[in-house]
């Protein structure tokens, strides 16, 4: 990784009072105003970490996607290296081919052996290319499967880490069953007789991300986002220009916090001070931990209670009760605020019941997972 960092529109404060500080040091001749330069030196550091705590406690849903797309943000491969040990890569899905954007192998964290996949984008254009920018051909989700499959066989769990902008949309692909082999993937991991842990560690897009984050438990890095949708896309269907991606990103409440609100992860990986481009190492030990942790509560626990409960989880995602629109029944997306987008009236929590004090009209059927 490059050690400048490249600045984001918003840190445009920050970039003011480093570059300051590069002329500081840069002026340095070891007199004796070097003294008082290098108290302005420390004071400047002390406002810069406050500021960049500030910006980061605040950040507005797009300025998470612009974290989240960050060019030096940590990718699958670099967390396999920081993290992981003893990693042995396996190709091909016996079908087509060996697709790049979906990283597979056997490899070891701490002392529980895993079958790891991970979506990969690349830091360079040779790599991208190579990896068509972390969006995955159907050969790649097979990959994918076959490999967690064997995990299973072997009684090995599964740590998934999610990152694209979604799965790869060309004709080819759609040729070879891309819809098809995703929900393929979904179907399978349901019922995948092995733990499973997915994070999303940078973009979680769409269905490409969903044919790998089916777990027990499924996390997220702290400025990532997780969505049905990118902002981009969804601002081309509501009000037909990319123009309104920033008002797109507020409705989706993709953000690690919503998410956890709404039950569609577990768990929030905090991240440095300044998003995990700052201090890849410190990012990839958070993450170790949370896996180590997790892996050692699942591992302990039956299978069949383990899938009964990955059934149930997911089960009781989406259900949610239609509240009244205040604006009238003419009122459209394109003229309700964008903050009243996509906010459900309840949600249903384990019990069944709705969580902002409404009695849900009926109880999701509980279904065997084998069923």
């Amino acid at each position: 990784m490059s050690a400048a960092i490249q600045h984001l529109p918003f840190e445009r404060p920050v970039l003011e009072i480093e570059q300051r500080i590069a002329e500081l040091e840069r002026s340095a001749t070891g007199g004796t105003a070097d003294s008082a330069a290098a108290d302005e030196v420390r004071r400047l550091r002390r406002e810069r970490a406050e500021l960049i705590k500030k910006l980061y406690a605040n950040l507005e849903p797009w300025e998470t996607v612009l974290v989240a797309r960050h060019p030096e943000r940590p990718q699958s491969a670099d967390y396999l290296e920081l993290a992981f040990d003893e990693f042995v890569e396996l190709h091909g899905d016996r079908c087509f081919g060996d697709d790049r954007a979906m990283l597979t192998g056997f490899a070891k964290l701490d002392e529980y052996k895993v079958l790891f996949v991970g979506q990969q984008k690349g830091r360079n254009l040779k790599e991208r290319v190579a990896c068509n920018y972390g969006c995955s051909h159907p050969e790649g989700y097979r990959k994918a499967l076959r490999t967690m499959q064997l995990a299973a066989k072997f009684g090995m769990p599964v740590v998934a880490l999610i990152d694209t902008p979604g799965a790869y949309p060309g004709v080819g692909a759609e040729e070879r069953g891309q819809a098809s082999v995703i929900a393929t993937c979904i179907f399978e991991l349901s019922r995948l007789r092995t733990p499973i842990i997915a994070v999303v560690i940078g973009e979680g897009g769409s269905g490409g991300a969903l044919g790998i984050g089916v777990g027990d438990r499924v996390a997220i890095m702290q400025h990532a986002y997780y969505s049905v949708i990118s902002p981009e896309g969804c601002a081309g269907i509501l009000w037909k220009s990319g123009e309104y991606k920033e008002q797109a990103a507020k409705a989706l409440k993709f953000t690690s916090r919503y998410l956890r609100e709404f039950g569609v992860v577990d768990d929030i990986i905090e991240e440095p001070l300044g998003g995990a481009h700052r201090d890849p190492h410190l990012a990839a030990n958070a993450l170790k931990m949370y896996l180590v942790r997790r892996l050692r509560e699942l591992t302990h626990q039956p299978l069949d209670q383990l899938l009964a409960a990955r059934y149930e989880k997911f089960r009781r995602m989406g259900v949610f009760l239609e509240g009244k629109v205040t604006a009238g029944p003419a009122a459209s997306a394109a003229t309700m605020p964008a903050d009243t987008l996509g906010t459900p009236a309840g949600v249903l929590n384990g019990n069944g019941q709705v969580q902002n004090g409404q009695l849900a009209s009926e109880k999701p059927a509980k279904v065997s997972p084998g069923s």
